[in-house]
């Protein structure tokens, strides 16, 4: 049953066919074993069942908070900080693309957002600062990884809604390994920028003028601390903390004039059309994971890794093979939802602690954006920054592959993960 479905989905996946029909083929094909006569019964009933989780609730406010906050003109007060601060360095517009990314993690956490945002303005002034144009994407994809990892994430709330883990405790367990991600980006950078022999652009900037940037872009560093904050010291739930994140970004975007009728509009139609498209993978894919437990998938996976039972970290590495192998070839919502059910019974007998298989898995997710030949990152920065996305894939993996050291480092060194939720949560 299960290598049926595999097989399925991947013959989907090479045709070209839409996400969406080709889950609900795959989870169709499932119940040919499970029984047609309770496709109508089981269907709608784990459909609806996967959706209706409260702590889902929260990512259309998210969605919008980042929506209303990059159509309010918050990108180049961002821009403007992360210049201040790092520009002046070798290679200086790179680590502006990575910082810009840290501070944009906290407004949205949606990778392909951030790629699309910081490669219409970065892309072209790294290349006229003499970085070649599929380095300037690829770090431009790269840094965007951050963006799922720093809360809030999308990614992490999904997971806490499958395992009952707590998103407060996820949300400060991904700080310290997005905050590494950046550093190993930017230390990437220094290497490349000897190597393109980029030069020094601008002199330090005074204190006074980081002040003033840090001034102006202070409305967009607010928000990540209201979401923070009030879920870890349990002021508000996820769901509250989202909507008053979206209260405050538009009350300071119409008193401010930087939101208009036009970019209001904007921001609720384009959150409405990628949480549509986001609960409705999440459905199918609940289907698809209730006939993955009926054919025993997660015993079967616990049997073939149980030589690993007494290592959590090589138990780590095997479930991030698969989960890198899946990303590769499918979109990063879904895989998260299939493999989730599998991979956690796994863990709680090895004696993984949930927040940092966590993080581990939507590190693993998360790196899938910039993989070919799925990853929808690329695809974003090559159209942004008009690249060539043949060369991109080729350029690609030395980003995939620092990403992958940062995983790894996690994965032996469990503390970055749960040390911040056991000192505050």
């Amino acid at each position: 049953m299960i290598a049926t479905m595999l097989a399925v989905m991947l013959l989907n996946v090479i045709i070209g066919m839409p996400l969406f029909l080709s889950l609900m083929t795959t989870a169709v094909i499932g119940f040919s074993f499970v029984g047609f006569e309770q496709m109508s019964r089981i269907m709608p009933q784990q459909a609806f069942g996967g959706i209706d989780v409260f702590s889902l609730m929260a990512i259309p406010l998210f969605i919008l908070a980042g929506n209303l906050m990059n159509n309010g003109n918050m990108t180049p007060r961002l821009l403007n900080l992360a210049t201040r601060l790092v520009g002046h360095l070798r290679g200086g517009l790179g680590h502006v693309n990575v910082v810009a990314s840290v501070f944009f993690a906290g407004i949205n956490g949606s990778a392909v957002a951030d790629t699309s945002a910081l490669g219409t303005l970065l892309v072209p002034g790294m290349r006229k600062a003499g970085f070649p144009g599929t380095y300037a994407a690829g770090l431009t994809a790269a840094s965007s990884l951050i963006g799922p990892i720093i809360p809030p994430s999308i990614f992490m709330i999904l997971y806490a809604s499958q395992t009952g883990t707590s998103v407060g405790a996820l949300f400060l367990g991904g700080v310290l390994p997005g905050l590494a991600l950046g550093g190993a980006f930017m230390a990437m950078n220094v290497v490349y920028a000897r190597i393109y022999n980029v030069e020094k652009l601008d002199k330090p900037a005074r204190f006074s003028e980081i002040l003033c940037a840090a001034y102006a872009a202070l409305p967009a560093l607010i928000a990540p601390l209201i979401i923070v904050a009030g879920i870890v010291f349990g002021v508000v739930t996820p769901t509250e903390s989202g909507a008053l994140t979206v209260a405050y970004v538009a009350i300071w975007g119409v008193m401010s004039g930087n939101l208009n009728l036009r970019s209001l509009w904007m921001s609720f139609k384009d959150t409405a059309m990628l949480t549509s498209a986001v609960f409705a993978i999440i459905a199918i894919s609940s289907i698809i994971s209730w006939q993955l437990a009926f054919a025993n998938a997660p015993e079967a996976f616990a049997d073939i890794l149980a030589p690993f039972a007494d290592n959590p970290a090589l138990t780590l590495i095997a479930i991030s093979f698969v989960t890198f192998i899946t990303g590769m070839f499918m979109e990063e919502v879904s895989a998260l939802m299939l493999l989730t059910p599998i991979f956690l019974p796994v863990a709680q007998v090895t004696g993984i602690d949930p927040v940092h298989l966590g993080i581990v898995i939507t590190l693993n997710i998360t790196i899938a954006l910039i993989t070919p030949p799925m990853g929808a990152c690329i695809f974003v920065a090559s159209a942004v920054g008009k690249v060539d996305i043949a060369r991109l894939f080729v350029a690609i993996w030395p980003f995939i592959a620092v990403a992958l050291s940062v995983l790894l480092i996690i994965i032996l060194v469990p503390g970055l993960t749960t040390w911040l939720p056991t000192l505050l949560h």
